[in-house]
């Protein structure tokens, strides 16, 4: 025998509220737009979407973009397609995407089916049971999920941008390498010419055993400056390799054979304090932080005692079938926990100091963002300085000096000694020009971050967690 359940005013508003489940969505797609209209702007002018869904477009993309040598801006666009560790930073944000649609779907009622027979009597009992709490928080639940899911996009454009920057500044360490190498490589050579001079002009007795060794040394020392700057060179490359994702026939990509020229003029920012306050990823996400915490604590309050508040409706059905009589009986019960032993006050001791924790991190926050953006600036304009100086002094000056003393040496005046050891202190110039011009577009990376994106000294945490964390005393009522 069955029996049916009449569709009662409740029942109909409780299917009416399970109806309303689909108005959260999952939106991967809005997902990446959303980070790349954070990062826009922030990630040296590179304009590329992060981490591509289709792997075929992925990898025609990158195969096109390795048919010519890799500059800067080419690298970066690489990397935000091709790195694997951008891709796993989506997928919790994917992830988080699904707890914010999981946060704003109504919590499943629980219905209850029971038999009973005695004698003649046989009884069926029907019960829909409802979280009280889950019902009246949700739309709470929804916004503070929401927020967590904001969170949780901030600390996914903070890994773009650290991709963005590390890629940079690995591609800049990998050309100044092979610059290094190349010119090393004529080092060498030169001291192997002076070391044969320096063989030739001993065995006839116009040079002493003294200076042969210190020919000999200077091409050891070549050998071995050589050595070390091919080794920098090969693990540069392969940092930067690792970034961008290339594995197989894709390592073997060509970089430019040079860095960038300096700008003719440096950057003068005004304000930068207050530009960083404004634009700066970890600032925000500090803020958004408190914000939430505080949205929290209101509702801390009610999920401290009252978090099991349920709310049933059943009805029973009783056939008597010696007399073919049918009894129906229906209850409404709500079930309370009482607030005897725990009134909340641990619970809402926790909210009070997460938010007072929050609100300290946003002041440390905005006092290291200051801090950071004065310090990165004055590095900035060091380093410009330094290589500049070296550019338009220090390398003409040697280039003269070179010059007068190769005459001299033309004219008998100065010995192969004079012009061998000139040569050696213009390849200390030179190597000192490299690094300077390496160190000023290194500065110029970390500036542009530290300015837009975030600390440079927390760039190693970033990407370790995903998304944002939970709330005051990660309280998720209705669960």
């Amino acid at each position: 025998m069955s029996s049916t359940l009449p569709l009662t005013r409740t029942t109909c508003a409780a299917l009416l509220l399970v109806s309303l489940t689909g108005c959260a969505s999952l939106s991967p797609d809005s997902n990446v737009s959303d980070i790349n209209a954070v990062v826009t702007g922030k990630i040296f002018g590179v304009t590329a979407d992060v981490a591509a869904r289709d792997k075929v477009a992925t990898r025609e993309a990158v195969s096109k973009l390795l048919r010519q040598p890799v500059t800067a801006d080419t690298a970066v666009c690489i990397a935000l397609l091709n790195n694997p560790a951008l891709h796993a930073s989506m997928a919790r944000l994917e992830i988080s995407d699904a707890d914010r649609v999981q946060a704003a779907t109504l919590p499943n009622p629980h219905f209850s089916f029971a038999k009973s027979a005695d004698g003649d009597k046989v009884g069926f009992e029907r019960g829909l049971v409802f979280n009280v709490v889950g019902l009246i928080s949700l739309p709470w639940r929804g916004n503070w999920q929401n927020q967590q899911h904001e969170a949780a996009k901030l600390a996914a454009a903070q890994s773009v941008i650290k991709l963005a920057t590390d890629t940079r500044m690995a591609w800049i360490n990998a050309v100044a390498a092979q610059q290094s190498v190349a010119y090393k490589s004529d080092v060498k050579v030169a001291a192997e010419a002076g070391g044969e001079l320096a063989r030739r002009m001993s065995r006839v007795g116009n040079w002493s055993r003294l200076d042969q060794a210190r020919e000999q040394l200077f091409l050891a020392d070549a050998n071995a400056q050589l050595a070390r700057a091919q080794l920098t060179a090969f693990s540069e490359r392969e940092k930067l390799t690792r970034l961008m994702g290339l594995w197989g026939a894709q390592t073997q990509f060509k970089l430019v054979d040079r860095l960038p020229d300096l700008p003719t003029k440096p950057n003068d920012i005004n304000n930068i304090e207050e530009r960083a306050l404004r634009e700066r990823l970890d600032v925000r996400s500090a803020v958004n932080e408190a914000e939430t915490q505080a949205n929290a604590l209101g509702m801390v309050k009610l999920a401290g005692f009252v978090g099991a508040a349920e709310i049933a409706f059943r009805r029973k059905t009783t056939f008597d079938n010696a007399h073919g009589e049918r009894e129906r009986e229906r209850e409404w019960e709500f079930e309370l926990p009482l607030p005897i032993f725990d009134w909340g006050g641990a619970a809402n001791a926790k909210a009070r100091a997460t938010y007072q924790q929050s609100l300290a991190k946003v002041r440390e926050v905005a006092i290291n963002a200051r801090s950071e953006a004065r310090d990165a600036y004055h590095g900035y304009r060091t380093a410009y300085d330094l290589a500049v100086n070296y550019r338009d002094e220090v390398v003409p000056l040697r280039k003269f000096i070179h010059n007068e003393t190769l005459l001299r040496y033309n004219g008998m005046l100065l010995s192969v000694f004079d012009l061998l050891g000139d040569m050696r202190m213009q390849i200390g110039a030179v190597n000192l020009t490299l690094d300077a011009q390496r160190d000023f577009w290194l500065a110029d990376a970390r500036l542009q971050t530290t300015l837009t994106g975030m600390s440079m000294g927390a760039m190693s945490s970033v990407g370790a967690s995903g998304g944002g964390g939970g709330g005051a005393g990660d309280a998720k009522p209705g669960h």
